[in-house]
């Protein structure tokens, strides 16, 4: 029989303004450790600590705008783009724009703090 989620997990987030971060599926609301889905929704100049996750992690952005610095650069992924922020990979999320950002997060294996691995 299909499991039915009757409301998401409110997850405390990192980062500098208050983000709000709704869990669906996941450790804390589903107790999935294979993978974790999240609504998240960003104000203009929320930013994080950069990270190196032990996850790969898919964001495709509902509105607003993303940036996602890399090693290499820096991404600005907008409202109908996605993008995927490869496992032991070093990026830094951010919502610099004007309206911020309202995206979906989906972690496999699913987010956890200890396999984060935030920048101090």
């Amino acid at each position: 029989m299909p499991t039915l989620i009757g409301e998401p997990a409110r997850i405390e987030a990192a980062g500098t303004k208050p983000k709000l971060i709704d869990e669906y599926i996941g450790r804390v609301n589903s107790r999935h450790e294979a993978v974790s889905i999240a609504h998240m929704r960003s104000p203009s100049g929320w930013e994080e600590p950069g990270q190196t996750p032990e996850f790969e992690e898919f964001s495709v952005v509902l509105k607003g705008m993303l940036k996602v610095e890399h090693q290499g650069g820096a991404l600005e992924v907008h409202a109908g783009q996605a993008v995927i922020a490869h496992a032991g990979e070093w990026v830094r999320y951010s919502t610099p724009g004007p309206e911020g950002a309202e995206y979906i997060a989906v972690c496999l294996p699913a987010f956890a703090p200890f396999n984060v691995h935030r920048d101090h």
